[in-house]
């Protein structure tokens, strides 16, 4: 073969060469698809703060702190109004709100980098003296003592919207949120009282209070709803069926039918099987009130005592419960107010245990499942922890620093934290609910006014949404071991005043 023979078998075979190579290109040939396996799990969990509102002095600008839940560190803190006297948070988690001594509302956001310039306030008339407020998911409610009435506000900052007429000395508001429920409820206790102090204690001589439903479509009140003596708290079911009014004065809870408006009344009414209908308008809590009311829980009086002075209650969504701080009797009172499928009372409502705790439990609040509660033992400086099933206390009370009379918990993880704060203290107590012991102290700047948190644990959010004053019967900032009601008569101030 020649050189020229040679040279056209070669070009011949780099053509077929690269036909072939087009024909496979072009051709469905196997590839190897390589899938990507993303992880597998639950979802993230939402961010949790605590968020602590403190006061140097009453003069000075109080400081709003926020606590991380993951590491109880401090992320972030800014000066708000001056002397805070009542803090709370929406609904949300998202704003915080305090009532300054200054005659204005602090609004400020709920986020890691806080700072000062996003602090807003607004100025209240000289005139009104707001006592407590409520904090749906937008707008504020606040109880106006000198007025009579609810003032409304709305917008950001919180400009005033409207003044509800409500019946004498309104100390608190209770909603069902901004998208549940047909309305809110303003709790008066009927009766001027400058010193503050005539419901400090269980029983009194106080006239009964008044309930003033506001409807929520036209923010219009309704005609009052008669609880017992010296109402100084309420909490709303998760449901928003029921309304349950702590009377101080007289050691009882009222329940209110919410659906209806009216006190849970049903006599001669039978359901849809034509079954009579029992309804519990008045819960008694302790020996006194049941003398009085003539009205026995169905499982009987065993553990009660003769003075409850109820103060402060959680309703547990995942057991239909209602656990309130008798803060007179040192104790809780864990009371079943489940329904039936058609919405009334069932055949165990009103059944109540109560549990021995420390001296003058001031708060109490209640894990997610249901499983533990945890007082806020004002008098012992302490923490109680109870088996909320078995109605018995777990193991000895964990030591607090100071006079605790808030505690709030939450749960965003394998465990729990529940925080305890003192008015008399500038240490927040974290206490780590997997193990129940104290787990860290976070040091804020001044005293704590109260300490809320981002995620609420479970059942109703009116613990995180409702802000609670020292004095017209919730417990001052010392109890009464150390600041007596003739102290307090003597200077009313004191109930208040930061030691």
């Amino acid at each position: 073969m020649n050189s020229g023979q040679a040279r056209a078998r070669l070009v011949h075979l780099g053509a077929v060469l690269a036909s072939g190579a087009i024909i496979a290109g072009c051709g469905n040939n196997y590839r190897p698809v390589v899938t990507p396996i993303n992880s597998s799990g639950p979802a993230a969990q939402p961010t949790s703060y605590a968020v602590v509102v403190s006061a140097p002095s009453p003069t000075t600008p109080g400081i709003a702190t926020i606590i991380d839940y993951s590491g109880d560190t401090v992320m972030a803190y800014a000066p708000i109004g001056p002397g805070p006297t009542a803090f709370t948070i929406d609904e949300l988690g998202a704003d915080g709100y305090t009532f300054n001594s200054d005659h204005t509302i602090t609004n400020f956001p709920i986020s890691t980098s806080l700072q000062e310039k996003q602090i807003l306030y607004t100025t209240l008339p000289s005139t009104a003296e707001p006592v407590n407020m409520y904090a749906p998911s937008s707008g504020l409610w606040a109880a106006d003592l000198k007025g009579n009435i609810i003032d409304l506000f709305n917008s950001s900052p919180e400009t005033f919207v409207l003044a509800i007429p409500a019946a004498t000395a309104p100390i608190a508001v209770i909603g069902t949120g901004s998208t549940q429920g047909q309305r809110n409820f303003a709790i008066s206790q009927n009766f001027v009282d400058p010193t503050q102090v005539a419901c400090n204690t269980s029983p009194t001589t106080a006239v009964a209070g008044l309930a003033t439903p506001i409807e929520t479509a036209t923010n219009s009140p309704d005609a009052p709803i008669a609880l017992g003596k010296c109402p100084v708290y309420a909490v709303m079911s998760s449901d928003t069926k029921r309304l349950f009014v702590l009377n101080r004065g007289d050691d009882t809870v009222t329940v209110i039918n919410a659906q209806d408006n009216t006190l849970d009344q049903c006599s001669g009414l039978v359901n849809q099987l034509g079954q009579p209908v029992t309804c519990h308008p008045t819960l008694p809590l302790s020996l006194s009130a049941v003398a009085a009311t003539g009205i026995t829980p169905p499982n009987g009086t065993a553990g009660m005592v003769n003075t409850a002075g109820p103060v402060y209650a959680e309703y547990v969504g995942a057991l239909q419960e209602l656990v309130v701080a008798d803060y007179d009797g040192g104790r809780i009172s864990i009371i079943d107010v489940s329904l039936d499928q058609y919405g009334n009372d069932s055949a165990t409502f009103g059944t109540t245990y109560t549990v021995p705790v420390g001296n003058n439990p001031a708060a109490v609040t209640v894990l997610s499942d249901g499983t533990r509660a945890y007082t806020a033992n004002q008098a012992d400086g302490t923490v109680s922890i109870v088996n909320v099933a078995s109605h018995t206390v777990e193991k000895a009370a964990l030591a607090v620093v100071g006079h605790p009379r808030t505690v709030v918990s939450t749960a965003n993880s394998l465990f729990g934290k529940v925080y305890a704060a003192s008015p008399d203290s500038p240490f927040l107590t974290i206490i780590r609910t997997d193990l129940d012991i104290v787990d860290t102290t976070v040091l804020v700047e001044g005293n704590i006014v109260d300490v809320r948190v981002t995620t609420q644990a479970g059942g109703s959010g009116n613990a995180n949404s409702t802000s609670r004053v020292p004095g017209f019967g919730q417990p001052c900032n010392l109890p009464p071991t150390l600041l007596t009601n003739a102290q307090i008569l003597a200077n009313p101030a004191l109930c208040a005043t930061l030691p």
